[in-house]
């Protein structure tokens, strides 16, 4: 596996990294070690102390962090500082609540005796992260494992080799203890190694379906604790009684943010018929008002995808839809020319579950849309999937809106605002798309040593 920053935009091609070897890693493994267990011999408040350094450092260089963002996977220059935002506010969540949740909790209840359950880390924690968020997404593993005193090795993307190694620096800027945060570049039989080396005690993995299969698989034969956040065709459900305007401005930003480059995108819309000529037509503005351009030229609207291999991906997706009989109602399937990886946004329809493509997650600037004449039906549809991760549902009648949220098979709902992964509250799929909890206290307690005490 070859790590390589490529501008998505240009084309051209910022650095090449070597891989890591066999006696490097050994060598990380052996610190990673070593800090686990000094950790598990401090207090959690000086863990928290760093954590908010490390949010101190993100923020005071926001242009600095999110530059590479822009540079590495294409994210807008607006939607990068963003990110470098948010990775802060994920550190000082844990920073502020880490004590609280590793408090031991009693149960007093028991037929002889009572209980005091205590909560400690287990060991090291392999994290496999994605390129769409190449911060936030390793800040939700590291910030609560390092509460634990779980040290964290972390095997980013390799289109995101750049912001791998920022990720590093922030930590060793804050003064994180050495250990407690190692990124490697490594290869497949590298990542089986350190899965099956006894000090390793759990693996997060947030990706493909096809590499969190290999992943839980190699982690089950090593009796290795995982977490699988993996993709989803979250629904986005409009209702009849809605203010269409801005439910359609809504749509358009959750299906086009990052490119479209988001698990939890809004990537079917599910629209009650009384509504649906009104809101497709609305849609079809919102859609128009997002052009492509230069991701750190703050005028743009639309990133390019994250690079040529996705943008082709996408594009052969694309084509296999149309080809059997679903249609554009919204934009040019024609492939954008050119060295970057930019795609135009398109809406599509007539996408029936015989579709080859109909399970598969369309992962760029391009939209489903269903209509619905009854709330049974919108149930069916966003139900009928092997997915799971999340979606939202616009409506003026709350109570209705959270019947249909509690019957649709989905990780998160969110009612008239659009999903977004927020600290304090759970984040994870069911089906296909994956298992495990990260984010509020269930992020911490996923890769604890959850241990009652019986007296």
């Amino acid at each position: 596996m070859s790590y390589t920053a490529v501008n998505p935009y240009n084309g051209q091609k910022i650095r090449d990294f070597d891989n890591i070897t066999d006696q490097q890693l050994s060598i990380v493994l052996d610190k990673a070690q070593a800090f686990y267990d000094k950790s598990q011999k401090q207090t959690i408040q000086e863990r928290t102390k760093l954590l908010n350094k490390l949010a101190d450092e993100f923020e005071k260089n926001t242009e600095k962090y999110a530059r590479i963002l822009s540079t590495n996977m294409g994210k807008l220059l607006t939607e990068a500082g963003q990110e470098v935002a948010k990775t802060s506010s994920f550190a000082r969540y844990y920073a502020k609540n880490g004590v609280k949740f590793m408090q031991p909790k009693p149960y007093n209840d028991l037929t002889n005796g009572q209980a005091q359950v205590e909560f400690s880390g287990t060991g090291i924690v392999l994290a496999v992260e994605p390129w769409n968020f190449p911060y936030t997404q390793v800040m939700r593993m590291f910030a609560p494992n390092f509460i634990l005193g779980n040290p964290v090795i972390l095997k980013h993307a390799s289109i995101v080799p750049e912001t791998a190694l920022a990720f590093q620096e922030a930590c060793e800027n804050a003064g994180m203890p050495e250990g407690a945060f190692t990124n490697i570049f490594a290869d497949y039989d590298q990542i089986n190694h350190i899965i099956a080396d006894p000090r390793v005690q759990g693996v997060a993995l947030t990706g493909s379906e096809n590499a969190g299969r290999k992943i839980a698989s190699v982690a089950g034969q090593n009796l290795k604790k995982s977490t699988m956040e993996l993709g989803g065709t979250d629904v986005f459900v409009v209702l009849d009684d809605v203010d269409v305007p801005v439910a359609a401005k809504d749509a358009v930003k959750a299906r086009l943010t990052n490119a479209g480059q988001v698990c939890t995108a809004a990537k079917r819309y599910i629209v009650s018929a009384k509504i649906y000529p009104e809101f497709l037509k609305a849609l079809k503005e919102e859609f128009a008002k997002y052009q492509l351009g230069d991701p750190l030229d703050e005028k743009t609207t639309l990133a390019p995808l994250s690079s040529k291999s996705a943008q082709q991906q996408l594009q052969d997706q694309v084509d296999k839809v149309i080809a059997v009989g679903a249609e554009i109602l919204y934009g040019d399937p024609t492939p954008v020319p050119g060295v970057g990886a930019g795609f135009s946004p398109l809406i599509l329809t007539g996408m029936s579950d015989d579709n080859p493509m109909y399970e598969e997650e369309l992962f760029g600037p391009v939209a489903q849309i269903y209509q619905a004449q009854t709330d049974d039906e919108i149930i069916k549809i966003a139900n009928n999937s092997r997915h799971g991760l999340g979606g939202a549902i616009y409506t003026k009648d709350i109570a209705r809106g959270r019947k249909i949220a509690s019957q649709i098979e989905t990780g998160q709902v969110t009612i008239n605002s659009i999903l977004s992964s927020q600290a304090e509250v759970p984040f994870g799929g069911v089906k296909d798309s994956g298992y495990g909890r990260e984010l509020s206290d269930w992020g911490i307690y996923e890769f604890a040593n959850i241990k009652p005490v019986m007296y």
